[in-house]
């Protein structure tokens, strides 16, 4: 089917994302830190990216990737986050814009494994990067 990235670094979360995925046909690859996401990309692009927000490293860094991996290499991504929960920042699909939140879609964690293959096999369907706008 797709080659499909994970970004995200909790590991356990991050292998069970993986496992649904690769139960519904992907190729998935699982990047637990930006920095060897950064170099991943470079080696081979996903179809899709499934990204994360906060990182150990820096709080907001799954912000920062989503803007780079679009403006960069053009791959959809869709942003799977438990920030809502955690901090007081309410994030929605209503959202998603170009500076903002450059995401092809936005789902809270935990997200039902029939949920998240519904979402990454529309956005693949899509076939674009651009973000899909308010929802």
């Amino acid at each position: 089917m797709a080659y499909l990235m994970i970004i995200d670094d909790d590991e356990d979360l991050a292998s069970a994302t993986s496992q649904t995925l690769r139960d519904a046909g992907h190729e998935v690859q699982i990047e637990l830190d930006i920095k060897s996401a950064t170099e991943s990309l470079e080696n081979r692009r996903p179809d899709l990216v499934i990204l994360d927000v906060m990182f150990p490293e820096d709080s907001s860094g799954g912000f920062k990737m989503a803007w780079r991996i679009r403006s960069e290499y053009r791959i959809p991504v869709l942003m799977v986050t438990a920030v809502n929960a955690e901090r007081a920042l309410k994030l929605s699909t209503q959202d998603i814009d170009d500076v903002w939140l450059p995401v092809a879609d936005f789902v809270e964690k935990p997200v039902a494994p029939d949920v998240l293959i519904d979402k990454v096999s529309r956005i693949l369907k899509e076939g674009s990067s651009e973000p899909s706008g308010p929802k």
